[in-house]
């Protein structure tokens, strides 16, 4: 064979190889990326996000549901039905650390800067709480007309599956997407106790409970549906005016158990603006130290008391 055929074939087969390489190198990339994004979709079990807004820190997010503090988080903010993944808000979260360190670091004390990025944590938490605890308000002042939407439903002859699905249709949120999510559990063969539990354990408050109990109940024993849920709406109805009354006699107490805090804090501002450098000679010792942390200790005390106070289950 004449040396130029043989320097053609091993040119052809050198560009054969370098377009098979290209080929694989871009069938890797490809199926890595759709792999990344069916992890990441699957493992998204939240609110969908908002519409025309892309994921931020999707890296972090995948890598923080990996975790158990990230896996608990996310339960968290499904919980709230905020339409943030994970991986946001710990990214939202460090930021807001870092900035309240640096300013009480700056405005303060060097030795404020880490109890302001604890502050921080703090509010985070409390934020997710709150939260999850005005979602579960608003889904129970929603259980009176789901108890009558489902009476009416089941006196129509409907199956009670049937009315849970017609309940998420008309039902505004929180209660048409915890509706939506038992429906579908219903629709992939989970039983109508194990769907509805879930959604108590999401949502747990003493009249979802009531409501469940009854329905599965009803379900089990084939007992009167209609009759059960329209007295439930009744007293439902009731419970509502109740907590109604109750939260506007425990609103001054409430802003009592938030003022106490903050007058604290404005009382250092107020120490370092009267005397600048106050505080950096008084958290400049141990002894001084002990005496800020244990005051901050006794506000966050006098704050769960007040509020542990105030509380009344109805």
């Amino acid at each position: 064979m004449e040396p130029s055929t043989l320097a053609q074939l091993a040119t052809g087969a050198t560009l054969l190889a370098c377009v098979l390489a290209v080929a694989g190198v871009h069938a890797y990339a490809s199926g890595r990326a759709r792999r990344a994004a069916l992890v990441d979709r699957l493992a998204h079990t939240g609110p969908p996000p908002a519409a025309g807004r892309g994921r931020r820190f999707t890296a972090l997010d995948r890598r923080l549901r990996r975790t158990r503090f990230g896996r608990w988080l996310e339960r968290r903010l499904t919980a709230t039905g905020l339409s943030v993944t994970p991986g946001e808000f710990f990214a939202a979260m460090l930021a807001a650390v870092a900035a309240l360190w640096l300013i009480g670091q700056a405005t303060l004390a060097p030795f404020f800067g880490p109890l302001a990025g604890l502050l921080g944590i703090a509010a985070a938490l409390q934020f997710l709480n709150w939260q999850r605890q005005k979602r579960i308000e608003r889904f129970i002042g929603q259980l009176p007309e789901l108890a009558r939407i489902l009476a009416n439903a089941t006196h129509a002859g409907l199956a009670l599956r049937t009315a849970i699905g017609m309940a998420a249709e008309e039902l505004e949120a929180p209660a048409g997407e915890e509706l939506a999510k038992v429906a579908d559990q219903l629709a992939i063969g989970h039983s109508m106790e194990d769907a509805l539990g879930e959604l108590a354990d999401r949502l747990p408050s003493r009249e979802l409970v009531v409501l469940v109990t009854t329905l599965v109940l009803s379900n089990r024993a084939g007992g009167q549906v209609v009759s059960a849920l329209r007295n439930l709406t009744e007293t439902l109805e009731e419970r509502k005016e109740t907590r109604r009354e109750i939260r506007t006699q425990l609103s001054q107490v409430t802003m009592t158990s938030y003022a106490v805090p903050v007058l604290g804090v404005g009382a250092l501002f107020l120490m370092n603006g009267v005397k600048d450098g106050a505080l950096d000679r008084m958290t400049g010792s141990p002894a001084g130290q002990v005496c800020v942390l244990v005051a901050f200790v006794m506000y966050a005390v006098g704050f769960v008391l007040i509020r542990r106070l105030s509380r009344i289950d109805v």
